[in-house]
C-alpha cells in the first residue's frame, strides 16, 4: 500500500526562473521606410510588452514593469525588468509606476521608457520620430492621460500617440479572429495583476457609465497564497517567496466549478494522495553520520583529533616563542636597574606601561613560570606521544603569565550503540517538502469569493450581475450573448466553465448566452493594438490619434476615441457668475420753501439671479 501511494503520489521542484538582460536590437529597414512604423507598448501593472507594429512582429520586449534602485544611486544605475535576474534580493528595492492599475510615478515611467527605446534600437538624439499606441486603465484618470501625453510629447517629442484599453484590444483582435462583422456588442472580463474590471461594450464603444471595478486579483490571490503556506510551514518561511507563490499559482492552481463540492472531495484521502502537489524545497542531503560504520566514524573521529592535536602543538609552540621573547625584552631592561642607568631604565618603564620596578619583578616572574610549564608539556608530549584536545583553550592575556591547561579529553566519552539496535530513519526530503492541497482552488477563489480575504466588495460575478441590472432585457440578451474573458488571472484551469455555472445561475431560464476566452490572454492585447495600429495608420488621418497640433491645441488631458479607447463623458455643471453691482441713480427733489435743496440717494435693486454656463468637461 505504501508503495502504491508512493507512485501516486506526485512531487514537483520549483523552478526558480532567472531572467536574463534584454539585448539591444537594431532597428528594422522596414521600420523606417517608408514612413516611420509605430511602437505599440502594452503598459501592464505585471508586465510590459513592446514590439513593432508590423504584420509578422510578435513583442520583441517583455519583462515585469518593476526598477530597482537603491537611494543615492545614480540614475544610470537603475535596473528595470529582466536586468534584474531575481527579484527576492531586492524586493524592498523594487518599485513600479502604478498604484493598482494606475500610472502615478512617473519618473519611474519615464525610466521604463528609456529602456524601451534604447532596446528597441532607436538611436535619434531629442526626440522618437516614430508613433506611439499605449494601452491605459479603464476610466483612466484625466490628470493621468495629461502627465503621460506631456512625457511623450515634451520629453520624447512623438509625432503621434493613441490610448486604449488593453482588454478592448483583446476584445478586439479576438473578434477579428473569428471574422464577427463590426460593430461588437459585449462584456468584458478583464482580470490583471492588481484589478479586474467588467466593461460592457455597446456597438464597438466601451458604455463607460457602466463600467466595474473589483480590487481583487492577482497580487491579492499570491498574497494570500503566502500567507496561507507561512501558517502552514512556520519552519520555511524564507523559502515561501512571492516569486514561488506566483509560480504556484500560474502552473499548479485551478479554478473549481463548484467551490463547496470541490472542498468535500478533499476531504477523501485517496483523492487527497492523488491530488496533492508536493513542492520539494532544496535542502542538503548529508546528515552528521548518517550512512557510516563504527570504523568509518572512528577513523573520523581519529582524524580529528590527530588535527586538533597537531593545531594545539603549533599554537604552544607560537606561545611559547612570544613568552620568551618577552621575557628577554623584560630582563633586558631589568639589566638596566643592575647597571645604574636609572634614566634609560625609567624610560623603558614608561615604555612598557609600568610604575615600579616591583611590578617589572613579578611580571618576570609570572613569565618565566609560564616558560617552564610550556617547555614541560612539550617535552612530555614528544616524549610519551600523548594525545589530547584543547579546542576550547581561550587565548591567554598577555598580562596574565599564567598558562590555563586543559584536562585530557578522552576519546570515547559516549558508549557505543550495538549495531543490531534499529535507528528511526529521518527523510530529509519530505521534511522539505510542502504539501499543496486546497490551496490550489482556495487562492483563485477570491475573485469570486474576495470576503475569504476580508475584502469588503462584491465579486466578479456578482458585479457583473449588477451591470447587467443597469440595462433593458433586450440589451443583456446582446451582452451575454459574448461574455469575453481576458487578461493573465483568467489562465487558472477551469475559469471558463465556471463563469458559464455562474452565468446559468444568474440568468432567466431558458435563456441563451456564450462565454469565451481570450486565445492567448496575456498577450492578445498587445496583438490587437498591433492590428488596430496597422489598420489605422496615423498618417491617413484616421480616428484615434492625437497628434502633437492637437496636445498643443486641446491640452494633454484630450483623448480622440476609437473602438478599443476610453469614452468623453460630458458633464454639465452650473458655474455661478459673480454679480457685478449696480449704479446708483441720484434724483434731486426741489423744494419751493427758502430751504436749500436736498439731494436724495437712492439704489437700485441688486441683481441675485446668477446666470448659468453650460461647462463641458471631458472625462473618462
Amino acid at each position: 500500500m505504501a508503495s502504491k501511494d508512493r507512485s501516486v503520489c506526485q512531487i514537483f521542484s520549483f523552478q526558480d526562473f532567472k531572467t536574463s538582460p534584454d539585448p539591444i536590437f537594431e532597428l528594422p529597414e522596414q521600420c523606417v521606410q517608408p514612413t516611420p512604423a509605430t511602437i505599440v507598448i502594452d503598459n501592464g501593472s505585471f508586465q510590459t510588452r513592446v514590439g513593432w507594429a508590423a504584420e509578422t512582429e510578435s513583442p520583441r520586449l517583455v519583462f515585469r514593469s518593476v526598477a530597482a534602485r537603491s537611494r543615492g544611486a545614480a540614475r544610470s544605475e537603475t535596473q528595470i525588468g529582466n536586468d534584474i535576474p531575481n527579484l527576492e534580493p531586492l524586493r524592498w528595492l523594487l518599485k513600479s509606476q502604478f498604484d493598482r492599475n494606475v500610472v502615478v510615478n512617473f519618473e519611474i515611467q519615464e525610466l521604463i521608457f528609456d529602456y524601451v527605446f534604447t532596446h528597441l534600437g532607436i538611436t535619434s538624439e531629442g526626440s522618437v520620430d516614430h508613433p506611439v499606441l499605449l494601452t491605459e486603465a479603464p476610466c483612466n484618470p484625466l490628470h493621468c492621460r495629461q502627465m503621460m501625453s506631456e512625457l511623450l510629447f515634451e520629453c520624447y517629442r512623438v509625432p503621434y500617440v493613441s490610448y486604449g484599453v488593453d482588454g478592448l484590444y483583446s476584445f478586439y483582435y479576438n473578434n477579428t479572429q473569428k471574422k464577427l462583422q463590426p460593430p461588437h456588442t459585449g462584456i468584458v472580463l478583464s482580470s490583471g495583476y492588481h484589478c479586474s474590471h467588467i466593461l460592457p461594450v455597446v456597438n464597438g464603444r466601451l458604455d463607460a457609465v457602466n463600467c466595474k471595478r473589483v480590487n481583487v486579483a492577482g497580487s491579492q490571490a499570491a498574497s494570500y497564497l503566502q500567507r496561507l503556506l507561512q501558517l502552514k510551514y512556520p519552519g520555511h518561511l524564507p523559502a515561501i517567496t512571492l516569486s514561488r507563490m506566483e509560480e504556484l499559482l500560474h502552473e499548479h492552481s485551478y479554478t473549481a466549478v463548484d467551490y463547496h463540492e470541490e472542498l468535500e472531495k478533499w476531504r477523501s484521502p485517496e483523492f487527497y494522495e492523488r491530488e496533492v502537489h508536493r513542492m520539494q524545497l532544496p535542502f542538503s542531503g548529508k546528515v552528521p553520520g548518517g550512512g557510516a560504520s563504527v570504523e568509518e566514524q572512528q577513523e573520523r573521529r581519529a582524524q580529528q583529533l590527530r588535527r586538533l592535536q597537531e593545531i594545539n602543538a603549533r599554537r604552544r609552540e607560537e606561545k611559547l616563542l612570544q613568552d620568551q621573547e618577552r621575557l628577554d625584552r623584560l630582563m633586558a631592561v631589568q639589566e638596566l636597574l643592575e647597571d645604574g642607568l636609572l634614566d634609560q631604565f625609567h624610560k623603558s618603564l614608561v615604555e612598557l606601561n609600568m610604575d615600579s620596578a616591583e611590578e617589572l619583578q613579578s611580571y618576570i616572574n609570572k613569565l618565566h613560570l609560564a616558560v617552564e610549564q610550556g617547555r614541560q608539556k612539550l617535552h612530555s608530549e614528544v616524549s610519551e606521544g600523548k594525545m589530547e584536545v584543547s579546542e576550547l583553550e581561550q587565548p591567554i592575556d598577555e598580562g596574565d603569565g599564567v598558562v590555563l591547561m586543559d584536562s585530557d579529553f578522552p576519546e570515547d566519552t559516549l558508549p557505543e550503540k550495538s549495531a543490531n539496535v534499529v535507528q528511526p530513519v529521518f527523510n530529509m526530503a519530505e521534511f522539505h517538502q510542502m504539501f499543496v492541497g486546497t490551496e490550489r482552488l482556495r487562492c483563485p477563489e477570491i475573485i469570486f469569493q474576495p470576503a475569504l480575504t476580508g475584502e469588503d466588495q462584491m465579486g466578479l460575478m456578482e458585479t457583473l450581475q449588477y451591470v447587467l441590472a443597469r440595462y433593458s432585457p433586450k440589451q443583456q440578451e446582446a451582452l451575454v450573448s459574448n461574455v469575453f474573458l481576458t487578461g493573465g488571472n483568467v489562465q487558472y484551469p477551469g475559469m471558463g466553465e465556471r463563469v458559464k455555472r455562474e452565468l446559468l445561475a444568474m440568468r432567466p431560464f431558458q435563456s441563451n448566452f456564450k462565454v469565451s476566452m481570450a486565445s492567448r490572454p496575456a498577450l492578445d492585447a498587445w496583438y490587437g493594438a498591433r492590428d488596430w495600429a496597422l489598420e489605422h495608420p496615423p498618417e491617413a488621418g484616421a480616428e484615434g490619434w492625437i497628434s502633437r497640433q492637437d496636445y498643443e491645441e486641446k491640452g494633454g488631458e484630450y483623448l480622440s476615441e476609437h473602438c478599443a479607447s476610453n469614452a468623453f463623458i460630458p458633464m454639465k455643471i452650473t458655474k455661478p457668475v459673480p454679480v457685478r453691482p449696480a449704479e446708483p441713480s441720484v434724483t434731486t427733489h426741489i423744494s419751493t420753501g427758502a430751504s436749500a435743496p436736498i439731494p436724495t440717494v437712492t439704489s437700485a435693486p441688486a441683481l441675485s439671479s446668477s446666470v448659468s454656463a453650460d461647462v463641458t468637461m471631458v472625462a473618462s
